[in-house]
């Protein structure tokens, strides 16, 4: 960073005047430069566009005390030179994560302000009266005043603007003041909900726009999700920075990120009752920014769970992107992987593969309820078979007729026998007679056994279908709560490839870890999309979800936007000449060609250069691209030589050069022309013979020229620049290493490319 700021000072008449005045106050200022450099993904991307010339305040552990550096910049402006021209060029999301956490800070110090001096609100009186104005567009009539003939919120609602308050405090609070129903309650829980988003989203777009930032669509947006308790995901709230050390440069904002709100009913000592209840997920809808322009997402997580996963899921056109939080910070990825804790997609494989699966198997599994429902009935019916056979041959005795035999049974032999034996004249033994009385008593008894059965048997089946019936109303709650889940996870996951931190995603769509930012490639129309939040709960039907706070902007980025150099020449050519008299490079490049060189120095950083002879451009709505499709025209429409120099054509008349510095230096060298058919001159045989091949057309030979001519001229300028500023080892190594990767090109023209030394 050293070799920046000594440049800086050597730069001379390349160095561009820093103004003092941005659009911010001294303490805005100074607070934004605090948050910038406690925070590390912010500090790194464009702390050093933050140049303060003031001293260096430290603890006795040589650590920076911002605390004593913001109350100095305070009182002198001008030891801090914001150089917004540059963090412009940086991650818009980043430029956005800063607004943010000012706007968040600023809305923290008014509510503050209101509570401590309702009356004496100073310089924080506007500020005040924005965020009640936007209170009072979704207040109900009944918690609304009149004061002064102005409509102000009542004072018992004061309370409610503490930040520190949790979504439950805030919903014990609200029904403390006895409103005329549960409606009302979330009506007020929603219009502060309201206040808060509408404040820091219109705050945090200006202040993107005093850092520099364009966008025309900017939508930013706090979001919770959880069961609205004090439990980890606050504790972890956004009072620790990115590698886990506690924070103090951001306020503590808890109550400042809203739960979407639902009316749940309850069941307490056998009564439904009416709970505010907060969603356990959240999705908010965006839309595409069209127009050729990249929609750019960046999120930035203030309260998670180290335990339990942060899980946001994007879909556009049914297909699902998915960013996973890590377990020992707060950055998102599409790596899922997460060990020790909680993900969601654990809850929903439990959720289908053991409860679901288990019961599936308990009612229809080889010996579930079905087949002891089926075993049982086969057994009913033979039982009941049974006792009908049984109850004929009961009834078939009580017609048979009563037998007598002449011969004596057994019986009577047996009492003469005993007659004789104890000397008894008087035995007279009668004859056999069979009433098949101890048949029937079996019979019966058995009948009734079957009987028995029979209920017993009649028993279990109800039983076991009530089992059935409590098992299957048990899948079917189990199925919804999967089908939302797996609803909110997306039904076609989007497959990815990841290179270094970015990851690209199957249709172009990438996310880079270093910002956070995840763009969809630039588009034509305009399309819906969404993003969820999900909390993780216990388990998976527990309705208790531990905290997880975003912030999440989307706005539209036009391609290219974070060039660190991107000049574009408009109609700087003679007709059909490819002659430059005019210098690449002017004063606003300064900074970029240090950091231009301070990457070239860095052997470990790649150098890619891209050179195109484009021929006939067209207009795509905002910047000239290829017309692969061309037709041209014999000559310009009017007879009047001004058309020539009409906006549809002289916009095409175009070159640029861009140069981008993320991962590796990328520089890319355009050349277009209009349509009307190009009078060139050719008097190269090779070039001739590559035309005929190719079917080229002279405006793309003549683009290729005008590159070959600007990728001639930037050699040059660097080798110049990097002489006059750089020390010469440094000089000798950044002119080097420029113009051996210069010779190297080839210059894309059609289906072929040509080397420089061609043309």
């Amino acid at each position: 960073m050293k070799r920046i700021y000594i440049l800086l000072f050597l730069l001379g008449p390349f160095i561009i005047k820093a103004q003092y005045y941005d659009g911010l106050t001294s303490e805005e200022r100074a607070y934004l430069y605090h948050i910038v450099k406690k925070s590390p993904i912010l500090n790194n991307n464009f702390g050093r566009f933050f140049d303060y010339n003031g001293p260096e305040v430290k603890f006795p552990n040589q650590t920076i005390n911002y605390d004593s550096v913001e109350l100095l910049i305070i009182k002198t402006p001008s030891l801090l030179v914001i150089r917004k021209n540059e963090i412009a060029k940086s991650a818009k999301g980043l430029i956005a994560e800063a607004s943010n956490k000012m706007a968040i800070w600023e809305l923290n110090k008014t509510l503050l302000a209101k509570r401590i001096m309702p009356n004496k609100l100073g310089r924080y009186a506007s500020k005040f009266e924005r965020y009640e104005k936007f209170l009072l567009e979704k207040l109900p009539p009944s918690v609304i005043t009149i004061k002064d003939g102005k409509a102000v919120p009542s004072k018992k609602l004061n309370n409610l603007m503490n930040p520190s308050l949790t979504f439950d405090d805030k919903v014990m609070f609200v029904e403390s003041i006895r409103l005329n129903s549960k409606l009302e309650e979330v009506q007020v829980l929603s219009a502060f909900n309201h206040a808060i988003n509408q404040y820091v989203s219109q705050r945090a777009f200006e202040i993107f726009q005093a850092l520099g930032g364009v966008a025309i669509k900017f939508n930013n947006v706090l979001i919770a999700a959880g069961d609205g308790s004090s439990t980890t995901g606050i504790l972890e709230e956004r009072e620790k920075d990115e590698r886990g050390r506690w924070n103090k440069g951001l306020p503590k904002a808890v109550g400042l990120f809203p739960y979407e709100i639902i009316i749940e009913k309850t069941e307490v000592k056998r009564k439904m009752i009416d709970n505010i209840e907060p969603m356990r997920y959240t999705i908010s809808d965006f839309k595409t920014a069209g127009h050729n322009k990249k929609t750019n997402l960046h999120f930035d997580v203030w309260g998670y769970n180290s335990k339990k996963q942060t899980t946001v899921v994007i879909e556009k056109n049914g297909l699902s992107y998915h960013l996973f939080g890590a377990k020992d910070t707060r950055f998102l990825s599409p790596d899922s992987s997460f060990s020790e804790g909680t993900t969601f997609q654990a809850i929903i494989n439990d959720l289908e593969f053991n409860k679901i699966d288990k019961l599936h198997k308990l009612v229809f599994g080889k010996k579930g309820f079905d087949h002891w429902i089926e075993f049982n009935q086969k057994k009913k019916d033979g039982t009941e078979m049974k006792i009908v056979k049984r109850e004929k041959d009961y009834s078939d005795m009580g017609y048979s007729p009563i037998q007598t035999s002449s011969k004596p049974s057994r019986q009577v032999k047996k009492s003469k026998r005993k007659a004789i034996k104890n000397n008894k004249d008087n035995f007279n033994g009668a004859p056999t007679t069979s009433s098949r009385r101890k048949e029937r008593k079996k019979l019966q008894t058995e009948i009734v056994h079957l009987y028995g059965l029979f209920e017993a048997y009649k028993k279990k089946i109800a039983e076991l279908e009530r089992q059935k019936k409590e098992a299957l109303d048990l899948i079917a709650v189990y199925q919804r709560k999967l089908d939302t889940y797996k609803r909110l996870m997306g039904r076609k996951w989007a497959k990815y490839a990841e290179n270094d931190g970015l990851y690209l995603f199957e249709d172009s769509t990438t996310f880079d870890i270093l910002t956070q930012e995840f763009q969809f490639k630039a588009n034509d129309s305009i399309e819906d999309f969404e993003v969820r939040l999900i909390a993780i709960p216990e388990s998976c039907l527990s309705k208790s979800a531990d905290e997880v706070m975003i912030h999440i902007n989307a706005m539209d980025a036009k391609p290219d936007y974070d060039a660190r150099i991107n000049i574009k020449l408009e109609d700087v050519f003679e007709s059909d000449q490819w002659s430059l008299n005019s210098p690449l490079f002017s004063k606003k490049d300064s900074v970029s060609l240090l950091l231009l060189f301070e990457a070239l120095l860095d052997k470990q950083i790649d150098l890619n250069i891209i050179a195109r002879g484009q021929g006939i451009g067209k207009w795509n709505g905002f910047k000239t691209i290829k017309d692969y499709r061309p037709k041209e025209l014999s000559n310009y429409p009017s007879h009047s030589q001004t058309s020539k120099f009409d906006s549809t054509f002289l916009r095409l008349r175009k070159s640029e050069v861009v140069f981008t510095i993320n991962r590796s230096i990328q520089l890319e060298i355009n050349s277009y022309t209009d349509p009307v058919r190009s009078n060139l001159k050719l008097l190269d045989a090779s070039i001739n013979s590559a035309m005929s091949k190719y079917r080229l057309s002279k405006n793309d030979i003549l683009s290729a020229y005008r590159t070959a001519t600007i990728a001639r001229q930037l050699k040059q300028e660097i080798s110049i620049i990097a002489g006059n500023y750089l020390t010469r080892p440094e000089a000798k190594i950044v002119i080097d290493r420029f113009n051996k990767a210069l010779e190297k090109i080839k210059i894309n023209v059609g289906v072929t490319s040509f080397k420089l030394s061609a043309f």
